[in-house]
Protein backbone atom coordinates (compact mmCIF):
# COMPACT_ATOMS: atom_id res chain seq x y z
CA UNK A 1 0.00 0.00 0.00
CA UNK A 2 0.98 3.51 -1.02
CA UNK A 3 0.61 6.18 0.70
CA UNK A 4 -0.34 10.04 -0.07
CA UNK A 5 0.18 13.54 2.27
CA UNK A 6 -3.93 14.52 2.33
CA UNK A 7 -3.82 18.19 0.62
CA UNK A 8 -1.19 20.41 2.45
CA UNK A 9 -1.54 19.18 5.45
CA UNK A 10 1.12 16.69 7.32
CA UNK A 11 -1.81 13.68 7.61
CA UNK A 12 -0.94 10.99 5.27
CA UNK A 13 -4.12 8.53 3.93
CA UNK A 14 -3.37 5.36 2.19
CA UNK A 15 -4.03 5.51 -1.40
CA UNK A 16 -7.16 3.30 -1.50
CA UNK A 17 -9.56 3.83 1.31
CA UNK A 18 -11.91 1.38 3.04
CA UNK A 19 -15.57 2.88 3.37
CA UNK A 20 -18.64 1.55 4.06
CA UNK A 21 -21.45 3.08 2.62
CA UNK A 22 -24.73 0.92 1.85
CA UNK A 23 -22.66 -1.89 2.83
CA UNK A 24 -22.07 -2.12 6.95
CA UNK A 25 -25.65 -1.84 8.52
CA UNK A 26 -27.38 -2.38 5.27
CA UNK A 27 -26.57 -5.06 2.79
CA UNK A 28 -23.92 -6.31 4.19
CA UNK A 29 -24.16 -8.70 8.01
CA UNK A 30 -21.77 -7.79 10.48
CA UNK A 31 -19.51 -11.31 10.12
CA UNK A 32 -19.02 -9.91 6.47
CA UNK A 33 -18.08 -6.60 7.70
CA UNK A 34 -15.77 -7.78 10.02
CA UNK A 35 -13.76 -9.77 7.53
CA UNK A 36 -13.78 -7.12 4.76
CA UNK A 37 -11.98 -4.64 7.47
CA UNK A 38 -9.53 -6.82 8.34
CA UNK A 39 -8.74 -7.90 4.81
CA UNK A 40 -8.37 -4.00 4.12
CA UNK A 41 -5.71 -3.74 7.54
CA UNK A 42 -4.23 -7.08 5.47
CA UNK A 43 -3.80 -4.93 2.51
CA UNK A 44 -2.30 -1.73 4.39
CA UNK A 45 -5.24 0.28 4.03
CA UNK A 46 -4.97 2.67 7.13
CA UNK A 47 -8.00 4.71 6.43
CA UNK A 48 -11.45 4.83 6.51
CA UNK A 49 -14.28 6.23 6.10
CA UNK A 50 -17.96 6.55 6.94
CA UNK A 51 -21.00 8.79 7.84
CA UNK A 52 -23.44 9.12 11.08
CA UNK A 53 -26.46 8.92 8.51
CA UNK A 54 -24.94 5.47 6.80
CA UNK A 55 -27.47 2.73 7.95
CA UNK A 56 -28.68 6.12 10.40
CA UNK A 57 -25.17 5.55 12.79
CA UNK A 58 -24.80 1.36 12.23
CA UNK A 59 -22.35 1.77 9.86
CA UNK A 60 -20.11 3.63 12.11
CA UNK A 61 -21.14 0.91 15.06
CA UNK A 62 -19.77 -1.78 12.54
CA UNK A 63 -16.71 -0.05 11.66
CA UNK A 64 -15.82 0.78 15.27
CA UNK A 65 -16.26 -2.78 16.01
CA UNK A 66 -14.41 -4.59 13.75
CA UNK A 67 -11.62 -1.92 14.51
CA UNK A 68 -11.61 -2.86 18.10
CA UNK A 69 -8.12 -4.12 19.09
CA UNK A 70 -6.36 -2.56 16.32
CA UNK A 71 -4.09 0.20 17.62
CA UNK A 72 -5.79 3.20 17.39
CA UNK A 73 -2.62 5.12 16.41
CA UNK A 74 -2.20 3.09 13.54
CA UNK A 75 -5.48 4.20 11.44
CA UNK A 76 -6.87 7.23 10.33
CA UNK A 77 -10.77 7.35 10.90
CA UNK A 78 -12.98 9.85 8.74
CA UNK A 79 -16.52 10.53 9.79
CA UNK A 80 -19.33 13.07 8.19
CA UNK A 81 -22.11 15.46 9.48
CA UNK A 82 -25.22 17.34 7.90
CA UNK A 83 -27.98 14.61 5.99
CA UNK A 84 -30.38 14.05 8.30
CA UNK A 85 -30.11 11.79 11.42
CA UNK A 86 -33.58 12.00 12.88
CA UNK A 87 -37.02 13.11 12.08
CA UNK A 88 -36.58 16.62 14.90
CA UNK A 89 -35.74 19.96 12.89
CA UNK A 90 -31.69 19.96 14.74
CA UNK A 91 -31.07 16.67 13.28
CA UNK A 92 -29.83 17.53 10.21
CA UNK A 93 -27.61 20.42 8.94
CA UNK A 94 -24.44 22.33 10.15
CA UNK A 95 -25.39 24.56 12.99
CA UNK A 96 -23.23 24.53 15.76
CA UNK A 97 -25.78 22.20 17.95
CA UNK A 98 -25.83 19.11 15.49
CA UNK A 99 -22.37 19.39 14.66
CA UNK A 100 -21.55 18.98 18.33
CA UNK A 101 -24.19 16.13 18.87
CA UNK A 102 -23.41 14.34 16.03
CA UNK A 103 -19.92 14.45 16.40
CA UNK A 104 -20.25 13.22 19.98
CA UNK A 105 -22.68 10.42 19.11
CA UNK A 106 -20.11 9.72 16.47
CA UNK A 107 -17.22 9.31 18.62
CA UNK A 108 -19.44 6.88 21.05
CA UNK A 109 -20.22 4.71 18.21
CA UNK A 110 -16.65 4.43 16.76
CA UNK A 111 -15.76 3.67 20.20
CA UNK A 112 -13.04 6.37 20.07
CA UNK A 113 -12.34 9.85 21.54
CA UNK A 114 -11.01 11.17 18.48
CA UNK A 115 -11.31 11.16 14.57
CA UNK A 116 -8.72 11.97 12.46
CA UNK A 117 -11.00 14.10 9.48
CA UNK A 118 -14.42 15.65 10.43
CA UNK A 119 -16.25 16.38 7.08
CA UNK A 120 -19.22 18.88 6.25
CA UNK A 121 -21.18 16.32 4.51
CA UNK A 122 -22.71 18.78 2.12
CA UNK A 123 -23.23 22.35 2.02
CA UNK A 124 -26.30 24.13 4.46
CA UNK A 125 -27.18 26.92 3.25
CA UNK A 126 -29.17 27.56 6.31
CA UNK A 127 -26.68 28.26 8.86
CA UNK A 128 -24.14 30.68 8.61
CA UNK A 129 -20.87 29.11 7.53
CA UNK A 130 -19.68 31.43 10.65
CA UNK A 131 -21.10 28.84 12.61
CA UNK A 132 -19.93 26.11 11.41
CA UNK A 133 -16.00 26.88 11.10
CA UNK A 134 -16.19 27.84 14.32
CA UNK A 135 -17.76 24.77 15.99
CA UNK A 136 -15.46 22.54 13.70
CA UNK A 137 -12.51 24.69 15.07
CA UNK A 138 -13.78 24.15 18.34
CA UNK A 139 -13.96 20.39 18.04
CA UNK A 140 -9.90 20.46 16.91
CA UNK A 141 -9.28 22.64 20.33
CA UNK A 142 -11.04 19.79 22.40
CA UNK A 143 -8.70 17.04 20.74
CA UNK A 144 -12.20 15.53 19.40
CA UNK A 145 -11.31 16.51 15.87
CA UNK A 146 -7.76 16.29 14.18
CA UNK A 147 -8.32 17.79 10.35
CA UNK A 148 -11.33 18.99 8.95
CA UNK A 149 -13.28 19.10 5.34
CA UNK A 150 -15.73 18.96 3.67
CA UNK A 151 -17.84 16.71 0.81
CA UNK A 152 -19.47 17.21 -2.40
CA UNK A 153 -18.64 21.34 -1.99
CA UNK A 154 -18.71 23.35 -5.32
CA UNK A 155 -15.76 25.57 -5.47
CA UNK A 156 -17.76 28.72 -4.85
CA UNK A 157 -19.00 27.16 -1.36
CA UNK A 158 -15.01 26.10 -0.76
CA UNK A 159 -13.66 29.17 -1.52
CA UNK A 160 -16.35 31.36 0.84
CA UNK A 161 -15.32 28.92 3.62
CA UNK A 162 -11.56 29.41 3.20
CA UNK A 163 -12.29 33.57 3.09
CA UNK A 164 -14.58 33.32 6.31
CA UNK A 165 -11.77 30.99 8.45
CA UNK A 166 -8.93 33.21 7.42
CA UNK A 167 -10.79 36.50 8.32
CA UNK A 168 -11.86 34.65 11.42
CA UNK A 169 -8.47 33.76 11.92
CA UNK A 170 -9.40 29.12 12.62
CA UNK A 171 -6.62 27.14 14.10
CA UNK A 172 -7.77 24.52 11.47
CA UNK A 173 -8.72 25.29 7.90
CA UNK A 174 -10.08 22.85 5.12
CA UNK A 175 -7.91 20.51 3.70
CA UNK A 176 -9.78 17.78 2.29
CA UNK A 177 -12.87 17.32 -0.15
CA UNK A 178 -14.73 13.83 -0.93
CA UNK A 179 -16.48 14.20 -3.81
CA UNK A 180 -18.07 11.72 -6.37
CA UNK A 181 -15.35 11.18 -9.00
CA UNK A 182 -14.68 8.64 -11.57
CA UNK A 183 -13.89 8.00 -15.74
CA UNK A 184 -17.81 8.78 -15.84
CA UNK A 185 -17.96 11.89 -13.65
CA UNK A 186 -15.71 14.62 -13.81
CA UNK A 187 -17.67 17.09 -13.20
CA UNK A 188 -14.77 18.59 -10.23
CA UNK A 189 -12.25 18.62 -12.64
CA UNK A 190 -13.32 22.10 -14.23
CA UNK A 191 -13.59 24.38 -10.94
CA UNK A 192 -13.34 22.12 -7.94
CA UNK A 193 -9.85 20.28 -8.55
CA UNK A 194 -8.43 23.57 -9.91
CA UNK A 195 -9.35 25.37 -6.61
CA UNK A 196 -8.42 22.72 -4.34
CA UNK A 197 -5.05 22.20 -5.70
CA UNK A 198 -4.01 26.28 -5.40
CA UNK A 199 -5.64 25.87 -1.69
CA UNK A 200 -3.54 22.67 -0.86
CA UNK A 201 -7.03 20.55 -0.37
CA UNK A 202 -6.39 16.85 -1.02
CA UNK A 203 -9.49 14.94 -2.54
CA UNK A 204 -10.62 11.67 -1.40
CA UNK A 205 -13.10 10.43 -3.86
CA UNK A 206 -16.11 8.41 -4.00
CA UNK A 207 -17.54 5.54 -6.60
CA UNK A 208 -14.02 5.32 -8.25
CA UNK A 209 -15.72 2.79 -9.62
CA UNK A 210 -19.17 3.91 -10.42
CA UNK A 211 -21.30 1.40 -8.16
CA UNK A 212 -19.32 -1.22 -9.48
CA UNK A 213 -20.28 -0.65 -12.64
CA UNK A 214 -16.54 0.02 -13.88
CA UNK A 215 -15.73 -3.67 -12.90
CA UNK A 216 -17.16 -4.63 -16.29
CA UNK A 217 -19.52 -7.31 -14.46
CA UNK A 218 -22.64 -5.74 -15.58
CA UNK A 219 -23.10 -6.37 -19.44
CA UNK A 220 -25.34 -4.71 -21.73
CA UNK A 221 -29.03 -6.23 -22.12
CA UNK A 222 -28.33 -8.97 -19.58
CA UNK A 223 -29.58 -9.13 -16.02
CA UNK A 224 -27.61 -8.17 -13.07
CA UNK A 225 -25.64 -10.75 -12.06
CA UNK A 226 -26.73 -12.66 -8.99
CA UNK A 227 -25.45 -11.14 -5.15
CA UNK A 228 -24.35 -8.10 -7.26
CA UNK A 229 -25.15 -4.58 -5.49
CA UNK A 230 -28.17 -3.95 -8.99
CA UNK A 231 -29.87 -7.08 -7.67
CA UNK A 232 -29.17 -6.13 -3.86
CA UNK A 233 -31.80 -5.07 -1.32
CA UNK A 234 -32.17 -1.90 0.09
CA UNK A 235 -30.86 1.59 -1.51
CA UNK A 236 -28.80 0.22 -3.59
CA UNK A 237 -30.28 -0.55 -6.62
CA UNK A 238 -31.93 3.19 -6.39
CA UNK A 239 -27.84 4.33 -7.13
CA UNK A 240 -26.43 2.04 -9.31
CA UNK A 241 -29.45 2.30 -11.47
CA UNK A 242 -28.46 5.68 -12.47
CA UNK A 243 -25.54 4.12 -14.43
CA UNK A 244 -26.70 0.82 -15.68
CA UNK A 245 -28.02 2.23 -19.14
CA UNK A 246 -27.20 -0.12 -22.37
CA UNK A 247 -24.78 3.39 -23.86
CA UNK A 248 -22.54 2.77 -20.46
CA UNK A 249 -22.45 -0.49 -20.02
CA UNK A 250 -21.49 -1.22 -23.41
CA UNK A 251 -18.71 1.61 -23.76
CA UNK A 252 -17.19 0.20 -20.21
CA UNK A 253 -16.95 -3.52 -22.18
CA UNK A 254 -14.49 -1.75 -24.72
CA UNK A 255 -12.25 -0.92 -21.79
CA UNK A 256 -11.98 -4.63 -21.45
CA UNK A 257 -8.89 -5.13 -23.76
CA UNK A 258 -7.04 -1.84 -22.15
CA UNK A 259 -7.51 -3.42 -18.82
CA UNK A 260 -6.07 -6.76 -19.94
CA UNK A 261 -3.37 -5.12 -22.02
CA UNK A 262 -2.23 -3.44 -18.93
CA UNK A 263 -1.81 -6.68 -16.76
CA UNK A 264 -4.91 -5.11 -14.54
CA UNK A 265 -8.40 -6.12 -13.77
CA UNK A 266 -11.72 -3.63 -14.79
CA UNK A 267 -11.54 -2.28 -11.09
CA UNK A 268 -7.89 -1.85 -10.58
CA UNK A 269 -7.80 0.22 -14.09
CA UNK A 270 -10.48 2.35 -12.79
CA UNK A 271 -9.18 2.67 -9.16
CA UNK A 272 -5.51 3.65 -10.50
CA UNK A 273 -7.52 6.03 -13.09
CA UNK A 274 -8.75 8.27 -9.91
CA UNK A 275 -5.27 8.23 -8.29
CA UNK A 276 -3.78 9.09 -11.58
CA UNK A 277 -5.49 12.56 -11.26
CA UNK A 278 -2.87 15.38 -10.07
CA UNK A 279 -4.52 16.61 -6.45
CA UNK A 280 -6.20 13.24 -5.36
CA UNK A 281 -4.89 11.85 -1.92
CA UNK A 282 -7.03 8.68 -2.18
CA UNK A 283 -10.03 6.68 -3.76
CA UNK A 284 -12.57 5.13 -1.52
CA UNK A 285 -13.66 1.61 -2.12
CA UNK A 286 -16.69 -0.31 -1.09
CA UNK A 287 -17.15 -4.25 -0.82
CA UNK A 288 -19.51 -6.51 0.56
CA UNK A 289 -16.70 -9.47 0.41
CA UNK A 290 -13.13 -9.76 1.68
CA UNK A 291 -12.17 -10.50 -2.03
CA UNK A 292 -13.46 -7.35 -3.13
CA UNK A 293 -10.95 -5.44 -0.66
CA UNK A 294 -7.83 -7.67 -1.26
CA UNK A 295 -8.35 -6.87 -4.88
CA UNK A 296 -8.79 -3.31 -5.47
CA UNK A 297 -6.37 -2.53 -2.64
CA UNK A 298 -3.34 -3.85 -5.00
CA UNK A 299 -4.62 -0.83 -7.75
CA UNK A 300 -2.20 1.36 -4.98
CA UNK A 301 1.09 1.86 -6.63
CA UNK A 302 -0.31 1.34 -10.01
CA UNK A 303 0.80 3.89 -12.53
CA UNK A 304 -0.82 4.28 -15.96
CA UNK A 305 0.78 5.32 -18.90
CA UNK A 306 0.00 8.20 -21.03
CA UNK A 307 -1.05 6.81 -24.22
CA UNK A 308 -3.57 4.45 -21.91
CA UNK A 309 -5.00 7.42 -20.21
CA UNK A 310 -5.81 8.73 -23.67
CA UNK A 311 -7.27 5.58 -24.68
CA UNK A 312 -9.48 5.38 -21.90
CA UNK A 313 -10.86 9.16 -22.91
CA UNK A 314 -10.95 8.09 -26.87
CA UNK A 315 -12.80 5.33 -25.49
CA UNK A 316 -15.47 6.48 -23.21
CA UNK A 317 -15.84 10.05 -25.73
CA UNK A 318 -18.71 12.03 -25.20
CA UNK A 319 -20.56 9.78 -22.04
CA UNK A 320 -18.20 11.62 -19.57
CA UNK A 321 -19.54 14.52 -17.18
CA UNK A 322 -17.67 17.33 -16.79
CA UNK A 323 -20.58 19.43 -15.85
CA UNK A 324 -19.48 21.54 -13.12
CA UNK A 325 -22.93 22.54 -12.52
CA UNK A 326 -24.08 19.29 -11.31
CA UNK A 327 -21.22 19.15 -8.33
CA UNK A 328 -23.42 17.29 -4.99
CA UNK A 329 -25.90 16.23 -7.77
CA UNK A 330 -25.29 12.46 -8.34
CA UNK A 331 -29.00 11.86 -9.78
CA UNK A 332 -28.43 14.64 -12.64
CA UNK A 333 -26.83 11.71 -15.16
CA UNK A 334 -27.06 12.01 -19.16
CA UNK A 335 -30.01 10.51 -20.23
CA UNK A 336 -28.13 7.53 -21.97
CA UNK A 337 -26.84 6.32 -18.95
CA UNK A 338 -29.54 5.30 -17.10
CA UNK A 339 -31.17 1.92 -16.97
CA UNK A 340 -35.20 2.21 -18.44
Amino acid sequence: MRHRVLGRSGLSVSEVIYGNWLTHGETVDRAAATACVAAALDAGITTFDTADVYAMGEAEAVLGAALRGTRRESVEIATKVCLPTGDGPNDRGLSRKHVFESCHASLRRLGTDYVDLYQAHRFDPRTPLEETLVAFDDLVRQGKVRYVGVSEWTAAQIEQALTVAGELGLTRRIVANQPQYNMLWRVIEPDVLPLCRAEGIGQIVFQPLAQGVLTGKYRPGAAPPAGSRAAAAGRAPRFIGRVLGDAVLDRVQRLRPLADEAGLTMAQLAIAWTLATDGVSGAIIGATRAAQVTENATAAGVRLSPDLLAAIDQTLGDLVDRDPAKTADMFAVKPEWSAA
